[in-house]
């Protein structure tokens, strides 16, 4: 099959923009998880996201926690434990580190804001944020990291063989995007099971809507807020497990939450499955744009593309596409 060289690129690059848009999405699960059981915005999902990847990554690589700080106080340098741990042991140890944060987060923040306005939990988020950069800072100190937890890179074989075959031109995607469409798609089915299906997903529901009608019930708020943060934990332990071994570790991997900010506000901050379909329209959007009208306005598109997108949903769909429309009575 002979098509125009305009449209298979144009093809290769929608390719390619579903699977970056799932990346986007990975990251807004964490807010809509957050969003949809405590009306929380979460503006500290980038910093977990960056956090959680410099942890996995100094765990595994044996780097001793603090070490500039512990030089700089006692004269002592310390030059790590000398061990290089398997990937699964050290996502495991991860893991443990978030859920131990989230169970921190409740203690010293959340439980003091119960019936706070949400202006409030807001801006203790971004206090949050600016801590756990700090931390991180601090404790793996600043340097760009490589990550290797062995998934796979390079162009896939079997895309471009199968594109090479149809069109006589093979399109190049990368196996790390394949990767992580799969676990976003595991990630979203089990979070929506969860979320509709079990107790415990009731309660996060509950709990969104009135804070003190759940606590009327019976309902836990501590143990729920310390359940949904530990479950956003992990979430972004995924999300900066692919997006630092696309990237590498680095202190801009933060910034990624602020390409998670359109995805919301197209797919709605109260759906899991939303955000998924908003990732897939940002990523793709993003990347037609700018191969067709990039070159006429000197490109860089892509910086923007998303949120003049976004700002039009505000206008004409603020709830997003598959968020809750909300009416106040007064």
């Amino acid at each position: 099959m002979v098509l125009p060289d305009t449209l298979l690129f144009a093809m290769e690059a929608a390719l390619n923009g579903l699977l970056s848009g799932v990346m986007y999405a990975l990251v807004a699960l964490g807010f809509v998880l957050i969003f949809k059981a405590s009306g929380i915005f979460n503006y500290a999902q980038g910093v977990m996201a960056l956090f959680a990847a410099l942890t996995l990554v100094g765990i595994q690589q044996g780097q001793v926690p603090f070490a500039d700080l512990i030089h700089a106080l006692t004269g002592v340098e310390m030059h790590g434990f000398g061990w290089t741990l398997p990937a699964v042991v050290a996502i495991v140890l991860t893991g443990i580190v978030m859920i131990g944060m989230a169970m921190v987060i409740e203690t010293l923040i959340l439980k003091h804001l119960v019936n706070q306005p949400p202006i409030i939990l807001f801006m203790a988020t971004i206090g949050l944020a600016y801590f756990l950069e700090g931390l991180g800072d601090t404790m793996w100190g600043s340097d760009i990291k490589a990550m290797d937890v062995g998934l796979p890179q390079g162009i896939t074989g079997w895309i471009d063989e199968s594109t090479n075959s149809l069109f006589g031109y093979g399109f190049y995607v990368d196996q790390l995007n394949i990767v992580a469409m799969v676990v976003a798609a595991i990630l979203v089915t089990a979070l929506t099971l969860f979320s509709q299906y079990s107790k415990q997903g009731r309660a996060l529901r509950a709990v969104a809507d009135d804070h003190q009608a759940a606590l009327s019930v019976g309902i836990s708020l501590r143990f729920i807020w310390v359940l949904v943060w530990s479950i956003a934990g992990f979430v972004a332990l995924v999300a900066g497990i692919m997006w630092g071994a696309k990237s590498g570790v680095q202190f801009s991997l933060s910034l990624i939450a602020l390409k998670a900010l359109p995805v919301l506000m197209l797919g709605g901050f109260t759906s899991i499955p939303g955000a998924i379909v908003g990732g897939l329209i940002i990523g793709v959007g993003e990347q037609l744009f700018e191969f067709f009208v990039g070159p006429l306005v000197g490109g860089a598109t892509e910086n923007w593309f998303a949120y003049v997108l976004a700002l039009l949903f505000l206008v004409f769909r603020p709830q997003g596409l598959f968020g809750e429309k909300i009416i106040e009575r007064v």
